[in-house]
């Protein structure tokens, strides 16, 4: 760390709003594995569900996604396959890859886990006015732009 690093970091000021940031990643990053447990998943199996419930993907896709080999992507994929969450199909246009892609069971599976937090960020969501709504969209994304700079 750098002397003007570390002067910075001295003088970190805290604030609820930077607290409470913290707060949410933080429950954030324990989610993905809590919820992995309930579903009788690992966290990665977890991991590349919620990417697939976003849009179909390929192996490869995956592997870079997740930072692991594509014989690693694809030993996951055989899991999710086996737990009947996910199948794989041709690709639209090329038949020479496959596409992975949630099975309604899988789709159901994860929704059921997801649908008590969905209902109620709804609800905090509707409860903004539209005087708040623009000034916490633009501290999420400049949050989310903040921490993206991490990976």
């Amino acid at each position: 760390m750098t002397e003007s690093s570390t002067r910075w970091v001295g003088s970190w000021q805290r604030s609820s709003t930077l607290d409470a940031l913290r707060s949410l990643l933080d429950v954030s990053a324990r989610a993905t594995p809590a919820l992995a447990r309930r579903a009788g998943l690992n966290h990665t199996e977890m991991a590349v569900l919620e990417h697939l419930m976003e849009t179909p993907a390929g192996p490869s896709e995956l592997a870079q996604r997740l930072g692991v080999t594509t014989a690693a992507a694809s030993g996951i994929v055989d899991r999710l396959v086996a737990h009947g969450h996910v199948v794989r199909e041709p690709h639209p246009s090329d038949r020479r890859r496959t596409v992975v892609a949630v099975t309604p069971s899988g789709r159901e599976e994860l929704l059921g886990h997801l649908m008590p937090m969905f209902i109620e960020l709804a609800r905090l969501d509707a409860g903004l006015t539209e005087e708040e709504r623009p000034i916490v969209e633009r501290f999420l994304r400049e949050a989310e732009r903040a921490v993206s700079r991490l990976l």
